[in-house]
This record gives C-alpha cells, structure tokens and sequence, in this order.
C-alpha cells in the first residue's frame, strides 16, 4: 500500500487477498470453471437467521424449462428500523458473476441481510449462466421470474405494488433491463423500484473509471471485457444487451444505484443515473470511498459494506409501491 492508495487500509488488505486467489484474463487464457471455484472459495458471510429459506421451480412458459428460485422469509419477530406495518416488499434479486460466476449459494448471505433488513421477501434467481447460456438467456429468466413474482405476490405475503428488481454487478444489469422491458409489456410486471448494486450498464466500458481502477483494485477491466465476451457470445447484440444505452428511460421506476469508487463500473453507473435523473426519474446514487467492487460482500469485515446494506435496505422498505 502507499500513501495515495485510494482504498482504505482493511479494504486494501482485503482486496489483495482476495485478487490472489482470483485469475485475471490479462494475465493468460481463463475458461469458465476456474473462474467459478475461485468465486466459490471467497469470504465467509455472516449467517443471518430466516423464518424460512425454501427452493422452488417457477414455470416460465415461453421457456424450455422451469427456472430454479430461492426465498428467503425473514424472522416475524426480527426487529429493524427500516421496517413497516402492512404486507412486506417482494424483492426479485439477481446475483453478480459476470454471468458466468457465482450462485445462489455465493449470494446467501447477501441476500438474507437485505431480507433481514427490509422486512422483505427475497426470491433469487438462478438463471442461466454463461458461456453454455449466452445473452439473452440469463435476461429471460431474469424477466420470467418478475413476471411469476408479480403475480403470486400476495399469496406470498407481499405487497403487490411493492414489487422491486435487485442486482450486483450484472446481477445488476439483468435487473435494470427488467425494469425497462416491464416498462414496454402491457402484460409485465408493475415494478415499483430498482436497486442496482454497482452495475453492469454499458459495454463499452467509458468514463475514466475503467483506466484508474484498470488493475490492482480486485475487479480489473480486463475482467469486465472478458465478462462481455462469454455472455454475448457470437451473435449477442452488446447494445440490447446494455441498459446504459437504452434510448429512453422515462418512465422507468424509482433506482437506487449504489457504486464503489475504486471500481471500473463507477462511471458507467454514475452516466446511468444521470440519464435516469434527467428523464425524470427518481434516482438516488450512494458512492462509497474507499472500496472496491464486490464490498457487499464483505459485510461484517468493512463498515462501508455494512453501511451500503442498511442503505439498500432502508430503500427498500421506504420507496412507495407501484401504484403510489
């Protein structure tokens, strides 16, 4: 470390452990499953305690089979400040991976504490990954499972105007392009919010952010390219698949685009809020100092990482419903 390091010194030494363990395609050829173990082999996450944590198929008919969900129901009795009286939001959540890492399991305790948090109900998605399942795989089942979380919101407990899209990093691009096709489907869900944990917006990777964090901050650009390349495949359209350059997004419901600062991702995300912002929509940005893409995943070993989940979860559990 020296002394115009940007990150802070417990994420500084975080990040370095982590990128020991983690290949970069700059540095030779990657295929997909050392990838995948690496990403398996990551921090130990704090267990929070559900009510309940259930799997299910969920039908998806314009699909060749049913895609596989997890639900997390938080404790009746867990106490939070950012709780409410009245059914719970329903959060459909998307992991991050590039996508072609992680799972539902590298996502568990992420996803526990925002239920914990919110008061909400978590349904995560495992959609198919890259690169056996290129672009548009992973956004249809991403799209399928809104649609059936709308629909049977009630029976699950939830608010049916309190329906929200949630990702990290790809995760987060899968749910900001929902929340777009939701907007242009007479028949798709009614999205009340989108939470977008430093997301993948826009393939071209600008903005200054992707040559200052290019390397030495976990996850290098050289990553994010290699990332596009297995999901779009040879015939994936990058810009169909970039909700960064969307050509309108009025209309689009309430975001909340939480970002790191030493992160490749940051500008795109900052350029996404922006447009969102100047199409009148209401779009609050939460950039962290300090730390570097994936933090969340450090809750419990950096305080900013706890703090961006309070944030995300008080989001939650205070944007009005759809219908508001």
């Amino acid at each position: 470390m020296t002394a115009h390091d940007p990150l802070t010194p417990p994420a500084r030494t975080l990040c370095d452990a982590m990128s020991a363990t983690f290949p970069d395609p700059a540095d030779g050829p990657l295929d997909a499953d050392t990838l995948r173990a690496a990403a398996r082999a990551g921090l130990g996450r704090p267990s929070v305690p559900m009510r309940s944590v259930t799997e299910r198929l969920v039908p998806a008919p314009d699909l060749d089979a049913p895609v596989r969900v997890r639900i997390y129901e938080p404790e009746p009795e867990s106490e939070s400040e950012h709780g409410s009286d009245g059914p719970r939001p329903l959060v459909v959540f998307l992991h991050g991976g590039g996508w072609v890492l992680c799972d539902l399991d590298t996502h568990d305790g992420l996803c526990r504490q925002l239920a914990a948090l919110a008061r909400a109900l978590v349904v995560s998605v495992d959609y198919r990954r890259a690169p056996e399942h290129p672009f548009p795989a992973a956004f249809h089942d991403a799209y399928a499972v809104a649609r059936w979380a709308a629909a049977h919101a009630s029976e699950l407990g939830c608010d049916p105007d309190r329906l929200f899209v949630a990702g990290d990093s790809s995760g987060g691009n899968l749910a900001a392009g929902v929340a777009l096709r939701a907007l242009g489907d007479p028949a798709g869900p009614a999205v009340a919010g989108q939470l977008l944990l430093y997301p993948v917006l826009d393939h071209r990777l600008g903005g200054e952010s992707p040559v200052a964090f290019e390397r030495g901050f976990f996850h290098t650009t050289a990553h994010m390219r290699w990332y596009w390349e297995q999901y779009l495949g040879a015939d994936g359209d990058p810009v169909a698949a970039s909700p960064g350059l969307a050509p309108d997004l009025e209309g689009l419901p309430p975001a909340l685009v939480l970002l790191a600062d030493c992160d490749p991702l940051r500008d795109e995300g900052l350029a996404y809020a922006r447009r969102l912002a100047r199409a009148g929509v209401r779009a609050e940005v939460a950039l962290y100092p300090g730390v570097f893409h994936g933090f969340l995943g450090a809750a419990g070993f950096l305080p900013e990482a706890d703090a961006a989940l309070a944030r995300a979860a008080a989001w939650l559990a205070h944007t009005p419903g759809a219908g508001a």
